[in-house]
Formats: C-alpha cells, structure tokens, sequence
C-alpha cells in the first residue's frame, strides 16, 4: 500500500471530492477503491460509480485529480472507473429476479414514439457496459421484435422450462411477437395479459440485469395496471409528443402512476420539432412537478432505425439523434441512482457483486 500517511492524506484529499448528483463527498459514499500510493508518488485509485453510464464521471475525475495533486509527495494521478448499479430491494422482496431496476415506458396515447424511446435507451444503456434487459410488454400490439431487427422466431427453452431472451445490440429481448403468429390478432382480457406480464418475469431466463425496460402498450389499460400490481416499478418514464393533444393524454398517463405510488423518473418529448411544436412535454413536467429529460427531435434517421430493425443510437451513435439517445440515457441513468440512493429501497453502494 505505500506510505501509511501518504495514503490517509490521499484519502483525506478525496474526501472533499463531492458528488454532483448525490451531493455528498466520495469517501463518504465508499466510491474511493483500491486506492495505492507508489513509491514514486503516483496515487492510484478507482471511483466507484453508481452506473456505467454516468454523465458526470469526467467531471469527478478532474476534481479528484486536482484535490489529490494538492498533497504534498503526490506527482501523479491514475485513475479507474468501475460502477455498481444501486438495488432496488422491493423487486427482489416480490419477484425473484436478479433485476436491479425496473423502469416502465409508457404514453398516454399511441404513435407518439414511445417504443422508439424504448429501444433506443436501452441500447444506449447497454453500449456504456451496463446488463439491460428489453421486455415488450405490448402483449396485444408488440413491435419491438421488427425495431430490433428480430422476426418470428421461438426462443429457446433451457432444461429448467425458461424462456431464453434473445440477445441483439447488448440486450436481452422477450416479447410476446417471438412467441404468438404475427398474423393472427390476438383478442385477450385483461386476465390474460396479467398471466402473461407475469409469465415474461419469472419464465425467462433473463440473468443478472442493471436495468429492466418494460416498452408498455399506450394508455392506462390491464397492462399498466397489471405491471404495477406485479413488481414494485424502479420507476416510469412519459413519452409525449409536444402537441397539447398527446399531453393532455400524457397527462392522465403520469396521474395514473402517481395514484399507483409509482416514482416518476421523467418526461420526455419525443418528434420535437417544427411539425408538431416545441415544449409541451417541458410544460407538463413543471406543472406536475416532476424532471423534464430532454427532448427528442423528429428526424427521419430515428424512424429510419426503427422500420429496418437499426436503432440510431446502435448505427449512427455520433449522429445528432444518436447524441441525443445518449446523453438522454445518461440522464435517466444518474437519475435511476439519486432515486435509488436516496430512498430506503436501495442497497449501499459499498457491496459490489
């Protein structure tokens, strides 16, 4: 380990480092690992974040530098990033599932994008090196096999009669179109759709999972009601067009999970833009009180991505969409922490798995 009191200087130094979103001093949250002084002053360590997609770690990095550098007998910095997704320990007191968070995406109405937001974010997620799973839970409409470039397909079965999610763009994948004729329509009531919300929990063989996103059918149906009775919801995400038509919609959308006690991450504008407007999803967060996410600009590569199975994010990540799915997903991300850390369902950050 070096020098003792270089070392407790070091550690000193970092406690001073704060967290920007959880507002607290690194040490103090136990993020500070590994930390070793070398013999020719170079202090190594690792930070501990609370997700790989965390859009402030470049700027803890450069205030830990800068508060190590201070020590005297310090000549260099090396610092490593690792991350421990914070436990939502609701899930696991209901369901037996290794998921740590589960996060419904849902809309008051239909053709406002919200599978696009789904899918997008999810990979997103994925690409920063966090485990996502991607459950359609459209049962009677399911469109996220085609936006992932998947067709008709069976999943596999393991010996133990799960279900095997299939994997594309670092996602597991489960919906109800790998498992039903797409040309038959499927007439069920709300029942049904019960057991089958149900069955795509504890049938599928999903694994360990950071983030659980659960694509909802539009409105405030069985579905909604069913997910919710089901599994305690890390949260719900609104996706609403900016038009005051599909806010108003949006609106009795986010009441719903208000009245269901489920914790409201946030509301995103999706085909934001000179054909249907500007704001209306920003004016719905500040008047229910709860954070606007940022918007999505209505742009033909994003429906170009979903039609050919292609999401933007995974094909053209440096585009303007791709940068926009991106940094969305890093604010859903820091946001799923602060929720997390800051409630009583969540586990400390000081035990990695």
């Amino acid at each position: 380990m070096g020098d003792t009191k270089l070392y407790d200087k070091v550690m000193e130094a970092l406690g001073t480092v704060i967290e920007p979103e959880l507002h607290k001093d690194l040490v103090t949250l136990n993020m500070v690992r590994d930390l070793d002084v070398t013999k020719d002053g170079v202090a190594q360590f690792t930070i501990m974040l609370t997700t790989p997609a965390c859009p402030l770690k470049d700027v803890m990095a450069q205030a830990a530098r800068a508060a190590v550098l201070k020590v005297p007998g310090v000549k260099d910095v090396a610092i490593k990033f690792d991350a421990n997704v914070p436990t939502d320990r609701r899930i696991m007191g209901r369901i037996k599932v290794p998921i740590r968070s589960v996060i419904a995406i849902s809309s008051g109405k239909g053709g406002v994008g919200k599978s696009t937001v789904a899918v997008n974010l999810a990979v997103a997620l994925a690409q920063s090196g966090a485990r996502v799973g991607l459950m359609d839970a459209d049962i009677l409409g399911p469109n996220i096999p085609k936006m992932v470039g998947l067709g008709f397909e069976q999943p596999p079965i393991t010996p133990e009669k799960k279900l095997v999610p299939f994997e594309v763009f670092g996602l597991k994948v489960m919906s109800m179109g790998f498992l039903a004729d797409p040309n038959t329509p499927m007439i069920w009531r709300g029942p049904m759709l019960h057991g089958a919300i149900r069955q795509f929990f504890t049938d599928v063989d999903w694994g360990e999972l950071d983030y659980m996103i659960v694509d909802l059918p539009p409105g405030t149906g069985d579905a909604q009601l069913s997910l919710a009775q089901l599994i305690p919801l890390t949260g719900a995400i609104i996706v609403t067009q900016p038009q005051s038509v599909a806010v108003d919609d949006a609106r009795r959308g986010l009441a719903m999970f208000e009245k269901l006690n489920v914790p409201i991450v946030g509301v995103i504008e999706n085909m934001s833009g000179e054909l249907f407007g500007e704001g209306g999803g920003e004016a719905l967060a500040e008047e229910r009180d709860v954070p606007f996410l940022g918007r999505v600009p209505l742009l033909a590569d994003v429906r170009i991505g979903g039609d050919t199975g292609h999401p933007v994010v995974a094909d053209a990540a440096d585009s303007k969409a791709g940068q926009v799915f991106n940094t969305l997903a890093q604010t859903v991300a820091a946001r799923l922490s602060v929720m997390l850390i800051q409630s009583q369902a969540a586990i400390s950050i000081d035990t990695v798995d």
